[in-house]
């Protein structure tokens, strides 16, 4: 299986920011470690295009991101401060899930150790989002004509407010949020299907939710490609998550996906999306659980 990283892209953080950047190196140091993948399957992507980034961003969007105009309120909004590296790392994270969307319609499965950036809007940034990876990946999917019918299933604990503002409309692209209801972003913008969990769901419920949930949308749409942000934030240790998940219901989880795609022969691109845990070791043990059950697959594809 092919991995995309963008890690060494650094951003300059002010010392005590929240959040946990670290985890993007841990988490490939870590996949070498255990030989989950070779490092010749580990690659770095190219950055997304400007002609990527406005098929799902406005143009006076991306020029502020690109020239550093951005309102102060505008940076808050992010979360992150603006800086040449912001705008490179932001592409190539990108970039990188419009390569494993492409490597996943050859392989079966694929993957972008970053992404997930779920919250960006079509004209402005939130949450530590500059750019939506998934909306601009499944529209340069299909302006490449590579596949038409996408579907984006979204476990991050937080809804895909982002996601679901870019698609509004677009039937091509179909886009489930499983989530805490009461979390952030505080005003969610509808998907086509979500399901808000109330705070402490355990692992049995969450599960038994989410097989209906992607058996129904899997007959239904039919996709030629499915993007799955995994999210490592729905974990019972995460600070922001507010679910009960344990790391075990995680494995759980991203096993369910994968078998219920691949039975109906459709490729999945993964992304990691959001953690947020004390111990940045339980965030990458989470991501890493993913990338190792999604190897799994793609060896039976």
């Amino acid at each position: 299986m092919i991995a995309y990283y963008c890690d060494h892209f650094v951003l300059p953080l002010p010392e005590g920011h929240r959040f946990p950047m670290s985890k993007y190196s841990c988490l490939r140091e870590r996949i070498l470690e255990t030989n989950t993948l070779s490092p010749d399957c580990l690659q770095i992507p190219e950055g997304a295009t400007d002609d990527d980034i406005l098929r799902a961003h406005t143009f006076d969007y991306l020029n502020k991101i690109k020239h550093g105009t951005l309102s102060d309120k505008e940076v808050r909004r992010i979360g992150f401060p603006w800086s040449p590296q912001l705008v490179e790392r932001s592409r190539r994270s990108s970039g990188g899930t419009i390569s494993a969307c492409q490597t996943a319609l050859i392989d079966g499965v694929s993957a972008n150790l970053a992404g997930g950036t779920h919250h960006a809007c079509a004209d402005h940034g939130e949450g530590y989002c500059v750019f939506n990876d998934s909306a601009i990946a499944a529209r340069a999917i299909q302006y490449a004509d590579l596949a038409q019918k996408i579907v984006i299933i979204d476990c991050d604990v937080h809804q895909g407010n982002g996601t679901a503002d870019i698609t509004d409309g677009d039937k091509s692209i179909y886009t489930f949020s499983i989530h805490g209801e009461k979390n952030f972003p505080f005003r969610k913008v509808a998907s086509d299907l979500d399901i808000g969990l109330p705070n402490d769901t355990d692992d049995e419920t969450y599960l038994d939710t989410l097989q209906i949930a992607v058996e129904r949308i899997l007959y239904l749409q039919q996709p030629d490609l499915v993007i799955y942000q995994s999210g490592a934030d729905p974990y019972i240790g995460d600070k922001l998550g507010k679910l009960s998940l344990t790391k075990h219901g995680l494995a759980q989880r991203d096993r369910l996906i994968f078998e219920m795609c691949h039975s109906e022969h459709i490729p999945v691109a993964v992304t990691m999306g959001g953690g947020y845990a004390v111990e940045v070791d339980d965030i990458v043990d989470i991501h890493l659980q993913t990338i190792q059950i999604a190897t799994e697959f793609q060896a039976r594809w």
